[in-house]
């Protein structure tokens, strides 16, 4: 028997980030708004900005923006960038120079944390189903042999062209979304919208500038363990939660979600079910949120204290239900009703 949540609450952070948005608006700015498909994921797309032109113009490019990358960065289509690079067997493939850039910040990102991100551990989501929904637990002697195969440091880059040893893939799922909310970041400043709130989906958000009424952004953070929200953050830029409710099966009473310790080439039992991650790089918090997810509380917490550079903040929710905050987002945090009485650990 077999369970999947792909997708259980597709808009709730936006819904409440614009209800809360909007109803304390006494006079709203010109806006424009749409859903879309993309990324294998719904989208929620809202901007505002000082005219209806300005705002749909700047609504339509963000939308050209993202069915580009999708068709780019799709493992499973043939004309993408990344099915040809998983199909070079060895050889370079030659890539776009936004694909390339995304690359290397995103290997950048497996050294920095070393390995517990890592872009080559498709082969092992393949084999746990989680791509195709076809579910099954692999063995230990099969684990064994897909965790030698995941290896970052493996993929070279060099002029434009990437070459993967043979019989390795890449998988970009665990940080094309922040990818896109970088991009999307830099559009929405050439065309001079100040104010958007961008659910990319899975929980990867992208919330510049003020929320009409004025104030920060108000986000609702899922509870691991639930339906509804357990606490709400006032955002002002990038945010990606990763947590085993996003997407899992069941099987003889055990749980198996999507994020996997590549160390093992199984699902990461770190302690945790979800870490949210706040900062100025929407790739960075995307795939920073899988890496803590993998490292557990404590070895997160001194990562995050040892690299101030990158600019984080983070929530850390237990599988106990206790939560960790970091200092940094503590004026910003606000349990939800019927939350109130839960104890919030801040790291120093």
């Amino acid at each position: 028997m077999s369970h999947s949540s792909l997708r259980r609450l597709p808009a709730l952070l936006t819904a409440l980030a614009l209800l809360l948005a909007l109803g304390s608006c006494s006079r709203e700015p010109a806006s424009a708004s749409t859903t879309l498909f993309a990324m294998d994921t719904l989208m929620d797309l809202a901007l505002y900005g000082p005219s209806e032109e300005g705002c749909q113009d700047a609504l339509d490019q963000a939308v050209q923006l993202l069915n580009t990358l999708d068709r780019n960065l799709d493992v499973n289509e043939e004309s993408s960038e990344l099915y040809a690079l998983n199909q070079g067997a060895g050889a370079p493939v030659a890539l776009s120079e936004d694909t390339f850039a995304l690359l290397t910040k995103a290997l950048d990102l497996c050294r920095i944390t070393e390995g517990t991100l890592d872009l080559t551990a498709y082969p092992a989501m393949k084999a746990w189903g989680f791509p195709s929904g076809e579910y099954r637990v692999p063995e230990q002697a099969e684990l064994r042999e897909l965790a030698d195969r995941i290896d970052w440091s493996a993929v070279e880059l060099s002029d434009g062209a990437c070459t993967l040893p043979a019989g390795m893939e890449l998988d970009l799922g665990g940080v094309a979304k922040g990818w896109a909310a970088d991009r999307l970041a830099e559009l929405l400043e050439e065309e001079g919208i100040p104010s958007a709130m961008l659910n990319l989906g899975q929980s990867t958000l992208f919330a510049p500038g003020e929320r009409p009424g004025g104030g920060r952004w108000r986000v609702g953070i899922q509870d691991p363990a639930g339906e509804t929200y357990l606490a709400v953050v006032e955002l002002q830029g990038h945010m990606s939660t990763s947590g085993g409710y996003q997407r899992y099966f069941e099987k003889d009473g055990q749980t198996y979600w999507h994020i996997l310790d590549p160390a093992t080439a199984a699902p990461a039992r770190s302690g945790l079910a979800s870490v949210t991650v706040l900062g100025p790089s929407g790739l960075i918090c995307d795939g920073m949120s899988t890496a803590l997810f993998v490292m557990g509380l404590d070895r997160g917490a001194a990562f995050l204290s040892a690299h101030p550079e990158l600019g984080l903040d983070a929530i850390f929710i237990e599988d106990t239900g206790a939560i960790t905050i970091t200092a940094g987002v503590k004026p910003y945090f606000t349990l939800a009703d019927g939350y109130t009485d839960r104890e919030v650990t801040v790291l120093p």
